[in-house]
């Protein structure tokens, strides 16, 4: 899930703070539905046909379509009609859709939308389809299976994986002579953005402070996380101290401006030559050698202790509606897109590292950002460094949202930390009550 969010994906991938700012303002009007109603999918002398939606870029749904020609070759007794928008566009006719009690039959999606649209009742529990047979949890890559598991129901399937990078300009790197290994520490992080703006007249960072799933592995590396079932996982002293010492860095220069950074957008401040690196999704690194000129590459996330990294695996995952007539279907459906090895060579890592070992063995990435990828996964997966994912409740997309706008504008300077910290914490109790 997902985000991504840098607010930037890779080619083919949601922007995280946009589809946030939409998701939060509307999923919360989504009304209960009733269970058992089917949506408007046809089916017509022993054919079927399901509806499919997701976002993302056009390459991606050149990639779906090609895919969904091999399915209904294999299945020609299902048709899928499909549904490709723009992130934002996806969300506000999804919402509509489902308040509407007309949801697609399957759908992308991502963890910090399961319980919230459980919680509406929309979403199909999956594992009647698994008992059936319809859809298999084996081979799926370091327990990914789980990834959409709430409360003993299965409620997402995952197609990739992800996970928290820090991406850094290696050139750069490489002149300041500093060389990030698994195990370096907070402090040796924050020693290593003063040596890079000192030795290369460049910010060593971009501002981490706004990242939320980075706070949330600082936190995990601490007893603590950023989310718990109920809500928020931490206290105001937390986020008071993570904001003050960022806010120390900005003013040193060992981040970058942040009045430059917004100036720049939607492009990256790594790609912008405004910063030496910055955390983000592994995956999301295609964006860098897109928009830059340099050389860009996979750094470790900095510990507490100079060993837990309190790092998980993250996905898009597919769906389906509680209110579908065909849940075999879906599930037949979901099933291929995540097993088929063919459907693999296709897909390649646009969505993530394949979930699936028959997909991952079947991609043989050519390209040095996905070689990286692969081998930053793979090396979190070896050293087994990852753990559980955090669970997120209801509200997650919209704590969010205002932790995302909110740290910048502590970073702006449009508000002090102790007012930002008392305005992020109203924001998310709010959420979460809604």
């Amino acid at each position: 899930m997902h985000d991504w969010r840098p607010t930037v994906r890779n080619p083919g991938s949601v922007d995280r703070r946009g589809l946030l700012k939409i998701a939060g303002g509307s999923l919360a009007g989504l009304g209960l539905t009733a269970a058992g109603c089917g949506s408007d999918s046809g089916s017509s002398g022993g054919n079927v046909t399901i509806r499919y939606a997701w976002w993302g870029s056009e390459d991606r749904t050149k990639r779906i379509n090609e895919s969904i020609a091999l399915f209904e070759k294999k299945f020609p007794k299902i048709k899928v009609k499909t549904d490709f928008q723009p992130y934002l566009d996806f969300w506000k006719k999804f919402n509509t859709q489902a308040s509407g009690g007309n949801p697609p039959d399957v759908f992308q999606n991502a963890i910090g939308f399961l319980r919230k649209y459980d919680s509406k009742n929309v979403l199909l529990d999956l594992n009647a389809q698994v008992k059936a047979g319809n859809l298999s949890l084996s081979n799926f890559r370091a327990g990914l299976e789980k990834f959409g598991e709430v409360d003993g129901k299965l409620l997402g399937i995952p197609v990739g994986s992800n996970s928290m990078a820090l991406v850094i300009d290696e050139p750069v790197f490489r002149k300041a002579g500093v060389t990030p290994k698994p195990g370096w520490t907070w402090d040796d992080f924050h020693a290593a953005m003063a040596k890079i703006r000192s030795t290369q007249g460049r910010a060593g960072d971009s501002g981490y402070y706004g990242v939320m799933y980075l706070y949330d592995l600082f936190l995990r590396q601490n007893g603590k996380a950023f989310f718990n079932e109920e809500g928020l996982g931490f206290a105001e002293a937390d986020l008071t101290e993570w904001w003050s010492k960022a806010l120390d860095g900005v003013k040193a220069g060992d981040y970058s401006d942040p009045k430059k950074v917004a100036q720049i957008k939607p492009k990256s401040a790594v790609a912008a030559e405004l910063a030496a690196g910055e955390f983000t999704w592994d995956n999301f690194t295609y964006r860098y050698s897109s928009e830059g000129k340099s050389t860009y590459g996979l750094a470790p996330i900095p510990t507490t202790d100079g060993k837990k990294t309190g790092q998980y695996l993250g996905s898009l995952m597919l769906s389906g509606s509680k209110r579908t007539k065909h849940p075999k279907e879906v599930a037949q459906f979901i099933n291929f897109m995540v097993h088929d090895p063919e459907v693999g060579k296709i897909m390649g890592y646009d969505r993530g590292v394949l979930s699936t070992t028959e997909q991952y063995d079947a991609f043989k990435p050519t390209d040095e950002m996905s070689k990286k990828i692969a081998a930053y996964e793979t090396g979190l997966v070896d050293t087994g460094v990852l753990e559980p994912i955090t669970p997120h409740p209801a509200g997650a997309d919209v704590s969010e949202s205002a932790f995302l706008r909110i740290a910048e504008e502590m970073a702006l300077g449009k508000r002090p930390v102790a007012d930002a910290v008392k305005q992020f914490f109203s924001e998310s109790k709010t959420a979460f009550a809604s």
